[in-house]
C-alpha cells in the first residue's frame, strides 16, 4: 500500500471523506495543513502539472464565490504567486504519492496509480468532490 503526503485544509469535510477513503483502502496517509505549508513556486507547478490555471483554482474559496477574484483572468505565474499568498485559493487536496503529484481528488488518476477497490462500497462518489459549502457557506466558516 501508499504512502500519502496528503494537503488539506483542516476541518474541511471534503478532506476529511478524501483522507478516510485512502485509510479505507489500506493507505497511509501524513496530512499537511495547507495553509499553513511555505508554498514555494516549483512546488505548486508539480501539484498543477500542464492544467489551465483556472482549474488550479479551489473555486469554494471566499474570494472566488464573490467575485473578487476571476480564476480565468490570472496567467499561471500570477494564479502561482497569488496562491503563495494566499492559500486558500488553492483546489485541494493536493497529494503526493511516490514521484506523483495530484491536485484534487480525480478518482480515475488515482485508480490508475493506486487501490481504491472499497471506493464504491464505502463512499458515494458525488460526496467526495462536491463542496458542502456551496449556497453561499463560507470555507473560513459555517455560517451564511
Amino acid at each position: 500500500m501508499a504512502t500519502i503526503l496528503f494537503y488539506e485544509k483542516p476541518g474541511c469535510q471534503n478532506n476529511t471523506r478524501q483522507k478516510a477513503l485512502l485509510e479505507h483502502s489500506g493507505h497511509s496517509v501524513d496530512a499537511l495543513n495547507l495553509l499553513e505549508h511555505p508554498w514555494t513556486k516549483e512546488e505548486l507547478e508539480e501539484y498543477f502539472g500542464k492544467k489551465p490555471v483556472a482549474e488550479c483554482f479551489n473555486v469554494a474559496a471566499p474570494r472566488i464565490k464573490s467575485g473578487e477574484v476571476n480564476p480565468l483572468l490570472f496567467t499561471k505565474e500570477e494564479a502561482i504567486t497569488l496562491m503563495i499568498k494566499e492559500p486558500l485559493l488553492i483546489k485541494r487536496p493536493l497529494m503526493k504519492i511516490g514521484s506523483r503529484y495530484f491536485q484534487g481528488f480525480d478518482i480515475d488518476e488515482l485508480k490508475k496509480l493506486i487501490s481504491l477497490d472499497s471506493i464504491e462500497k464505502s463512499i458515494e462518489l458525488g460526496e467526495i468532490n462536491s463542496c458542502p459549502h456551496n449556497n453561499n457557506y463560507s470555507c473560513i466558516t459555517k455560517e451564511h
